[in-house]
């Protein structure tokens, strides 16, 4: 009579038990059930109205605050992001013009304090070898990091405006809200210039707009020093922009054009 050695009975323990038949395999540990998720994991998969509806539930004031906490990081985390659109100079083509400056100048953040106010764009009309252009083009990569909620595009000059003169390379054209706010032309030409510089000349055109600080997190005196402190910034961004090239301030839109060479044809 053939013998199943994987049978359970009295006879196969008995010749397991004197080595005839192999030991028998110990069953597999049952799993262990899964942990009971944390507060941590419930919220991560939580809307903002399902986290505020949750904090209102709260059957303690210790989880009232967690849940609140929680609530205000992601608010500024989701701020964060609405900001941080952009981050780097994107290359654009003379047929995208429109669309990817001025019609990109017209969206609006998603920010209450920024509503209506449109993006800032720089258009940034360049050249390959020239010197000017490389480093005016280097400063932009590290500005558009910086400032992530302004938008940073790049073109080759004579691609956007045909026979666009070298003597007009580098040209930034600034526009929020569909309107140009300034034209700079051949930056850097008069004498090499520093990145401070180009961020105060943007800053001050509108197109770069600071992050605010909260005043609440400083003591009375941290604040007056901040404030000198600011406004030592302050004179040296409108000193930047009174040296800024030549006829710069004739060019802004919605004033008389005095300077011909500026009514290009976008």
């Amino acid at each position: 009579m053939a013998i199943n050695a994987d049978e359970d009975t009295e006879f196969n323990d008995a010749l397991r038990k004197h080595g005839i038949l192999p030991p028998k395999e110990a069953p597999p540990p049952s799993p262990s059930p899964p942990p009971s998720p944390t507060l941590q994991d419930t919220l991560d998969d939580l809307t903002l109205s399902d986290i505020e509806e949750l904090g209102e539930d709260a059957k303690d004031d210790e989880a009232e605050r967690m849940i609140e906490h929680f609530r205000r990081q992601r608010l500024a985390e989701l701020k964060k992001l609405r900001k941080a659109r952009f981050g780097r100079v994107y290359p654009i083509g003379r047929d995208e013009y429109t669309r990817e400056v001025t019609e990109a100048s017209k969206a609006d953040v998603e920010d209450e304090e920024m509503k209506g106010k449109g993006t800032g764009v720089v258009c940034f009309l360049y050249k390959d070898g020239i010197p000017r252009s490389n480093r005016t083009f280097q400063h932009l990569h590290t500005l558009a990091e910086q400032h992530p909620s302004t938008k940073f595009v790049s073109i080759v000059g004579d691609k956007c405006i045909p026979n666009l003169p070298d003597t007009r390379i580098p040209m930034l054209i600034i526009y929020r809200n569909g309107e140009v706010l300034n034209q700079i032309v051949a930056w850097g030409a008069d004498r090499e210039r520093r990145i401070e510089e180009l961020e105060a000349v943007l800053i001050l055109a509108g197109a770069i707009i600071p992050e605010r600080r909260n005043p609440e997190k400083k003591h009375h005196s941290d604040s007056e020093d901040e404030d000198e402190s600011d406004n030592d910034r302050s004179s040296r961004m409108r000193s930047a922009a009174t040296r800024t090239n030549g006829r710069t301030a004739k060019n802004i839109r919605g004033k008389k054009q005095e300077d011909s060479d500026s009514d290009f044809d976008l």
